[in-house]
């Protein structure tokens, strides 16, 4: 890699002088540098050292109909030609089209309020169910990732040293700079093992406002259908919300998430990613009397001058200069068009589950344990054949040898951030998929082959 990279690697070098670490996201960052990109079209990416790549990291799942799709971009300038303006900071029609056309999709979603980001739209979606219950605290699942902020920044990639123990997890930072408030207010959860998290929402029931959780774990480990079922029983029963994170499932798993696969209506919803068209966005939808907190008409914000102000009720207060952005929301809508047409999701999960075959298939005739694991466009490639369920399931993969083979295929011209998902495009080919299945063979032979001889 490096010595295919190397004005990758004087771009990082001029990058640290000026931005902390080089990248402008900790996830970015990679050993020795990340790779820079300087173009791209449909399925592929071209770096600054002119190496093409077969991309299947598409912005961590964002770009669903790969880079430059005509529709989208024809309708982000139609939407700019016409407006006069990129954005308007009023209310315009568009808003209401997404959110109806978001109703029509996912059977959560009553009304809708945007963000600019998933992060912002979980982060809603917490201060909306602690407005709404008026219980102070929340809870997470272990392994499951909702955004770089206080309240969720806890047991996502863990310590397994001071994880606590499996049926009752410890809440674990991961980040300096994390209040112990946090720590104190967040209940950790064991994903798929509904007995352990029916003992621990019993014992917290009454201080609890929502439960956040991943219904599919990093995007590629699926809850069981009796887990998640059991977990909307228990949720209704005790009175805590269930906010189901889809901002990695969004559209990727079916045109209406993860939630209409698994026939649950959770009371709040966060969307982003493909959502977006390759543009920043984030959607918090939910039942009509929930996400009526939100509604100014309820009282005066805090941010509306006027001496009648503080003598009205407060709303839950929500706002953002950007927050339904008129360019992103046609980008979103000509994506969700796409989408829509007769046969195109088919085909999207018929090209991603040929891939897991043919990879499954390759890595048994070199005797490797592998397994895919994921739903509808997104999976995983694990090095076992040990099931698993959780993140502390996942310490039974051989993980060193999957970074390196990841490490071989980027010389190889697939592109994912070692150790990653991968994320299938309507634009990918069937020429792709031969090329990465053989890519995957050139590393097995350089990586396992060779160090065996």
């Amino acid at each position: 890699m490096t010595e295919n990279t190397k004005r990758s690697a004087e771009l990082y070098e001029r990058a640290e002088k000026v931005i902390p670490g080089g990248v402008t996201a900790n996830i970015k960052s990679m050993e020795p540098h990340p790779i820079f990109m300087e173009k791209a079209q449909g399925s592929k990416l071209y770096d600054v050292d002119q190496n093409e790549y077969i991309d299947y990291l598409l912005s961590y799942g964002a770009l669903i109909l790969g880079h430059g799709n005509n529709h989208v971009y024809e309708a982000v300038m139609n939407q700019m030609r016409e407006a006069g303006t990129t954005i308007f900071g009023t209310p315009h029609e568009l808003e209401t089209i997404m959110a109806e056309k978001l109703i029509s999709l996912y059977p959560g979603i009553e009304m809708v309020r945007f963000t600019n980001s998933g992060l912002e739209a979980t982060l809603l979606a917490l201060r909306t169910a602690r407005a709404f219950t008026g219980k102070p605290k929340i809870a997470k699942f272990e392994g499951h990732y909702h955004g770089g902020y206080d309240q969720v920044l806890l047991s996502v990639n863990h310590d397994h040293e001071n994880a606590g123990e499996a049926d009752q997890p410890n809440a674990v930072p991961e980040s300096l700079g994390l209040p112990d408030y946090y720590q104190q207010n967040t209940v950790v959860l064991p994903f798929n093992d509904l007995e352990s998290t029916e003992k621990l929402l019993r014992t917290h029931a009454e201080e609890l406002s929502a439960i956040i959780m991943e219904p599919v774990q990093a995007g590629f480990i699926p809850a069981e259908q009796g887990f998640i079922k059991g977990l909307r029983d228990l949720t209704e029963e005790l009175g805590i919300l269930l906010i189901v994170d889809e901002v990695k499932t969004g559209f990727r798993l079916s045109l209406g998430g993860a939630q209409a696969i698994y026939g649950i209506e959770p009371d709040l919803t966060a969307l982003g990613k493909v959502l977006g068209g390759g543009f920043p966005v984030g959607t918090l939808g939910g039942k009509a009397e929930i996400m009526g907190v939100l509604s100014p008409c309820r009282g005066t914000g805090f941010m509306t001058p006027g001496g009648e102000a503080d003598k009205k009720p407060k709303p839950l207060f929500h706002s953002g200069t950007y927050n339904g952005h008129p360019t992103v929301l046609a980008a979103g809508l000509a994506t969700i068009e796409i989408l829509e047409s007769s046969g195109v999701m088919e085909g999207l999960f018929s090209t991603t589950n040929l891939l897991r075959n043919e990879l499954e298939e390759l890595y048994e005739r070199y005797d490797i344990p592998m397994q895919t694991i994921g739903m509808g466009s997104i999976f995983n490639i694990l090095l076992t054949k040990e099931t698993i369920m959780n993140d502390r399931d996942m310490k039974k993969a051989n993980t060193p040898l999957r970074k390196a083979l990841d490490y071989e295929l980027l010389n190889q011209g697939i592109y994912t951030k070692p150790l990653n998902r991968y994320s299938l495009s309507t634009a990918h080919t069937e020429e792709d998929l031969r090329n990465t299945v053989r890519a995957h063979e050139e590393s097995i032979q350089k990586v396992v082959v060779h160090q065996q001889s």
